[in-house]
């Protein structure tokens, strides 16, 4: 019988209740010899607040990035256990550090001496409650003169934090904190993958997504104590963020739009339909504005079919759960449904292209005041093509979704008649 390899976090789980840690404190480093001892003893004395006040034991990992100024060895001087993380960026050394931590409840802070560890305290307790996420907010506890550049205090931060809420409803005021804790099993569930800066979102979105319990407690944002320029680059590191929100997020980059564009393109397609068989007069809607909408049209169905892919493809990677209403439209929207409304779409757009020609014939091949027809016609092809390809599309990322159904619905036939019996 093959045994498969517990994961690292099972491993590190087994090491917890071996070593006794229910707490982890996790820095990611490089080159941070001149602020590490502040920064472990910092973290020591919250150690000791939480031993106090929770009765939990815990311990320092150093999350090294690659240090070439021998903070590997201060670190293990000081009593803390550094950990190795081969694969560059604040993200990967966070994921790996959380992933070789002995403690059920992890906090993660940077090694730059910008936060009080000392205010993560609250956060442990905010775990220990019942809350799977808590996170430090900087606005709520206060930011020291010069520990903030103001274009990320008074433009960036608000407007990703703002961005992030209206597209996730996680409710916080600060999404890039860099002191937050977290269930080392909340951890696990989330499979984060964020190499770069864009990590801090990830874990929020990801939460968010799967209902974990998110939480805020106010922490303080310190100058830090570093001789030399910070690794963040706020124009790179913020654009980061923003792809990555848009990209989480097919409802607001495909699906909002669709929703406006298509509003709108069927409005005007509706308004010429009626001009065109005498029902209203709208003169100032002429061919030109036929031609847009339905290109418009076009497009946000398209857009629309994105959409729900994305969202399939955000359910399948587990970071999504399906709603009863979203299961209904995905059934819905299955290959053959998808098939059989293209194939429609595309005769319907046939025939009025077929009438259009037959027009054009009795006219002896003369041209015509109206676009109309041809337009509607050519806009039915268009989108029973995409109908067509985009079904393919949903199977694709779906994975074979006739299978499931299949899977889904022979288990309850056999045991149909058993509920009948009882």
């Amino acid at each position: 019988m093959r045994h498969e390899r517990p994961s690292r976090f099972e491993q590190a789980r087994r090491a917890s209740e071996a070593a006794g840690i229910d707490v982890t404190i996790v820095m990611p480093c490089l080159n941070e010899v001149q602020c590490l001892p502040h920064c472990i003893a910092n973290a020591r004395e919250a150690l000791r607040r939480i031993a106090e006040d929770y009765g939990f034991a815990g311990e320092i990992v150093i999350a090294d990035n690659g240090s070439t100024d021998g903070s590997q060895e201060l670190a293990t001087s000081l009593g803390a256990r550094v950990v190795p993380v081969a694969q560059r960026g604040y993200g990967s050394a966070l994921i790996g550090g959380g992933k070789a931590a002995y403690g059920r409840y992890i906090m993660m802070g940077d090694a730059d001496g910008s936060y009080d560890f000392t205010d993560g305290v609250a956060m442990i307790g905010k775990l220990h409650e019942g809350a799977d996420l808590c996170m430090g907010s900087r606005f709520k506890g206060g930011i020291a003169p010069g520990a903030m550049p103001w274009k990320n205090r008074y433009i960036g931060n608000p407007i990703l934090t703002g961005i992030l809420n209206l597209f996730f409803r996680p409710g916080i005021s600060d999404a890039h904190s860099g002191l937050r804790a977290i269930r080392k099993q909340a951890l696990e569930e989330l499979d984060l993958s964020g190499a770069g800066m864009e990590f801090a979102s990830e874990m929020v979105i990801k939460a968010s997504l799967r209902r974990l319990h998110i939480v805020e407690t106010p922490v303080k944002l310190l100058p830090d104590l570093r001789d030399r320029a910070p690794h963040l680059r706020p124009w790179r590191d913020g654009w980061r963020h923003l792809r990555y929100l848009f990209m989480m997020s097919p409802t607001w980059l495909f699906g909002v739009p669709a929703l406006i564009g298509a509003a709108a393109a069927l409005t005007v397609l509706t308004l010429v339909a009626l001009d065109a068989a005498g029902v209203i007069s709208v003169p100032f809607l002429g061919n030109y504005w036929t031609i847009l909408a339905a290109a418009v049209l076009s497009m946000s169905h398209m857009a629309a079919i994105l959409a729900v892919a994305g969202r399939i493809f955000g359910v399948k990677q587990g970071y999504r759960k399906p709603s009863g209403r979203w299961n209904a439209i995905r059934r819905s929207l299955s290959l053959e449904t998808m098939l059989l409304s293209g194939f429609a779409l595309i005769a319907g757009g046939v025939t009025i292209l077929c009438a259009v020609a037959v027009a054009w014939q009795g006219r002896d091949f003369t041209g015509t005041q109206s676009v109309i027809p041809a337009v509607f016609g050519t806009l039915l092809v268009t989108l029973g093509m995409q109908n067509f390809l985009g079904g393919f599309l949903l199977a694709i990322v779906g994975g074979n979704e006739a299978r499931l159904m299949q899977d889904e619905v022979a288990p309850a036939i056999a045991t149909r008649p058993l509920r009948k019996a009882a």
